[in-house]
This record gives structure tokens, sequence and C-alpha cells, in this order.
């Protein structure tokens, strides 16, 4: 495949759902047998900017095996702990990526900005058989650890993959992901590598533009908030409207192409592992030995 732009195939518009202790979140997708977007198998975005939303209940402890989840806060922080001994807090413009493995129970709070926002996203990335009971890790980065490049209207922080020399922080993520926050002035476009093959999703949550821009020009225009599917190619083009900004969150990754039953926080690949996670939490075996949660 040569020289061959990425077309949106679908646009999505976020459902909002409940989850945690009564957390309100704009769902694009959520784990399915269906798999249709390997490796990805969910994306939330939360946003509590209303104060007649009262009180933030956040998600309290809470077990995850089978998965990677990644954490990307804007606005606001989300303070953690979790059973493997790490607990902290997660501020503007950091990372978090966690590999659940065999087991780790977790807990994540959000609390306000000064100005009473909050404002991120988590996505949840899948994990191949061969590693889904692997030990479990954190990757904490610091916002200013996360290179960000700036030219001809177009800004852009790596997270995950490289773009034009730059490199995210986090690596060894079994996907080879590409993560970025991209954001466009008006009239600015980007143009992207990306791996054929590989799943890729952008999520537009300011602004509006032409996503899959072609060589006549061509694309789809999109406001936000949406999230885009694109089909397969060596590259795509995003070009912001020229009246508005555009700004969005870019994921590509390696499909992993092997059968998941998601069950809650878990995603295994057969029922048999699926009940295996319940009768461990069950018996008090879910986390390896020698874990313990933080006081």
């Amino acid at each position: 495949m040569t020289d061959t732009p990425r077309k949106v195939e679908h646009i999505i518009e976020p459902q909002l759902v409940i989850e945690g202790a009564g957390v309100l979140l704009r769902r694009s997708f959520g784990p399915s047998r269906a798999n249709l977007f390997d490796p990805f198998l969910l994306f939330d975005h939360f946003a509590f900017n209303d104060p007649n939303e009262g009180p933030i209940r956040g998600f309290p402890m809470h077990p995850h095996r089978g998965i990677e989840t990644f954490t990307y806060i804007l606005e606001g922080n989300v303070r953690h702990r979790d059973s493997i001994g790490n607990a902290g807090v997660i501020g503007p413009g950091d990372v978090q990526w966690m590999t659940s493995g065999g087991g780790i129970m977790h807990e994540e709070m959000p609390a306000r900005s000064p100005d009473g926002r909050v404002l991120g996203f988590q996505l949840w990335v899948n994990l191949p058989a061969a590693l889904k009971m692997s030990q479990p890790r954190y990757q904490e980065v610091n916002s200013a650890d996360i290179p960000q490049t700036e030219s001809d209207g177009v800004s852009v922080r790596v997270v995950a993959g490289e773009y034009k020399g730059s490199r995210g922080p986090v690596t060894e993520i079994a996907a080879g992901p590409l993560y970025m926050e991209i954001a466009l002035q008006p009239g600015a476009e980007i143009r992207l590598p990306v791996t054929p093959g590989h799943a890729a999703v952008a999520y537009l949550f300011e602004g509006e533009g032409l996503f899959g821009v072609e060589d006549n020009g061509d694309g789809e225009f999109v406001q936000a908030v949406r999230m885009i599917i694109f089909g397969d190619g060596d590259h795509l083009r995003v070009q912001a409207g020229p009246g508005s900004p555009a700004r969005f969150m870019l994921m590509t990754g390696a499909p992993i192409r092997e059968p998941i039953v998601p069950y809650g926080p878990f995603v295994m690949n057969t029922v048999e592992e699926i009940q295996q996670a319940l009768d461990d939490l069950r018996n008090g075996t879910f986390v390896r030995e020698g874990a313990a949660i933080p006081s």
C-alpha cells in the first residue's frame, strides 16, 4: 500500500453512561465480543464542569485483568492508589498507563481544578493472550516530560509512538500504539504517517474540521464532540476549519486479532478465564501474593 490516504469510515456520537460511584461519562465505545476497534476496547471522556453535579464520586477500589488502561488529564486531577504499592496524583497534562496483567485493584478519584473543572480521557487497550496474566505495572509521566512540537499552526503532544523525531515517553506497549494530543489553529493541516493495517481513531473534543482529507481536498466535515473511525491506508490528514481551531486525541495501534470475552473490568479470551477471575475475587486470590493496597 503506497501513498494511500485513510478515509473516514464511521463517525460515532458518544453516549452518556454512568460508571463507578455514579460518574457521568461520554462513551464512544466499550468492550464487546465483536471487538470492532481492535486493539482498542473502550474510550471514555470525563468532564465534571457543572457545579450542579455536586461532589465528584469517582471510582472506588475495583479490579482489572487482561487489559491496559491509559488515563490522560487536561484539567483538574485524579488521585489514585493500587494493590502493587502505587499512589499519587495525575495532574493537568500528566499521563498514567496501567498494565493490569493478571490482576490489580486500583482506585481513581477525580478532583476539580481551581476553576471548578475536570477534563480527561481513559482508553482501554487489549493485551494478547500471552500477556493477559503478566505482572501488573505502571508508567506515570509528568506533563513536562511529554514532548511537544509546534509549527505552522500545528501543536502535537506525543505520549506514545513517534512524530517528527519526537518519541513519546510511554513505551513497551503490546499494541505498539501511537497516542497524541493534536491542536490545529484555524485552517492548519496535519499529515501523519500511519502503519498500514493498524487501527486508527480520533476523538474531536473541541472545534471542527475536515478529517480523512484526500489528495483532491475532499474529506469528512466533523464538529465536536465526535469519535472518528478511519479506514486503512498509510497516512491520514486533518484540516481545521477556516474559522475554527480543532483539538483532538489520535490513537493508532496494531490489532491483536484474538477472540475476546469482556465482563465488566475484565477482558479475557474465554468464558472460562472470566469465571476464573470471578473465582479469584471471591477466594481472595485475585491480587498476587505480597501485594498490598496502600492506606
